[in-house]
């Protein structure tokens, strides 16, 4: 009997031992800080794995999540300093970095960050116009994190990330907007077909100028070869008449009908040619003509026989005369 009593009782102490031995351990997830009580004050924190607390005298106040958290931020209305309605909301990422100043420095964390964020949205926004409201997000959220970061340092929290979502402004708000870009597109649109225009307009009269110019030194050289045939033909004539006048003096009348000629067949052509005359009336016998162009004939033969004579005079010394 006392030896079933004794058997029955160190079972009980055995029991209790391990109930006393599992009361002190804690396994603590990983992405977890567990804070430890003792006698309601914090004395320290478990971190994640295996850890041992007094029984009875320790408890775990606080368990945090540690990893990074999402939370949506809700819509709310802000009125923009040129006096705008809009609705806006947005999404937050913080994560708790101490565990101990998270579960007691503030009551509520989510809540506690969720209305500071709201709170600074409106202060952010609100001073701000439409235009910068809807054209600068980047700057929107870089300010709200700078602010709310800070804010949220003594709670043992790091904000990373603020992001507004959606920026709404009134129907009648949008529609106004709306008809401003279509005009500035218009307008635009105006700009660049006027630009078009005045650029086509320069090209085209840089393009005439430039035709003009050609066409100017084409007149000057037509000008020029003219002029320059003009010379040769009164040179050449005035040698003629030198010619004729030289033969005249000689007494050779072949010289007077050739120029006679020339003079005849020089009037005929002008009658010729002449737009108003149909019908050409010859007073003089043909034969009067081709007697002058044989005086023509025998004259050019008499100056080309004076042009051999004169080479053969001018013969160097030993050459024979081939007559």
């Amino acid at each position: 009997m006392d030896i079933s009593g004794g058997t029955a009782f160190a079972l009980v102490i055995l029991f209790l031992a391990v109930v006393l031995v599992w009361s002190g351990i804690k396994i603590v997830p990983q992405g977890n800080h567990f804070t430890v009580e003792r006698f309601g004050r914090y004395i320290r924190t478990l971190q994640p794995g295996l850890n041992i607390i007094v029984p009875f005298i320790d408890r775990i106040g606080a368990r945090q999540n540690m990893m990074e958290q999402v939370m949506d931020v809700p819509s709310q209305e802000v009125i923009t300093r040129d006096n705008a309605m809009v609705t806006a909301d947005g999404v937050l990422f913080y994560q708790v970095l101490d565990a101990a100043s998270a579960a007691y420095e503030v009551r509520q964390l989510e809540h506690a960050v969720i209305n500071l964020t709201m709170t600074n949205i409106r202060t952010v926004m609100g001073s701000m116009d439409l235009d910068d409201l809807l054209s600068q997000r980047d700057n929107i959220n870089a300010r709200l994190l700078s602010v709310v970061d800070e804010a949220t340092n003594p709670w043992g929290v790091k904000v990373n990330r603020i992001e507004i979502k959606d920026i709404a402004p009134p129907r009648d708000l949008v529609e106004a907007m709306a008809r401003q870009m279509k005009a500035e597109r218009e307008k635009r649109a105006s700009i660049l077909e006027a630009e078009g225009e005045r650029q086509s307009e320069i090209l085209r009269a840089e393009g005439q100028k430039a035709a003009t110019i050609l066409e100017a030194e084409g007149e000057k050289e037509a000008a020029f070869r003219t002029a320059e045939a003009r010379e040769r033909g009164a040179e050449a004539e005035a040698n003629a008449t030198k010619t004729v006048s030289a033969a005249i003096a000689g007494g050779n009348v072949q010289a007077i009908n050739y120029f006679l000629g020339l003079k005849y067949v020089d009037a005929l052509g002008k009658l010729a040619a002449a737009d108003n005359q149909k019908v050409i009336l010859m007073p003089f016998e043909a034969s009067k003509i081709i007697g002058t162009l044989g005086g023509i004939m025998e004259l050019t033969k008499a100056a080309q026989q004076d042009r051999e004579k004169t080479a053969a005079e001018g013969a160097p010394w030993g050459t024979s005369d081939p007559s």
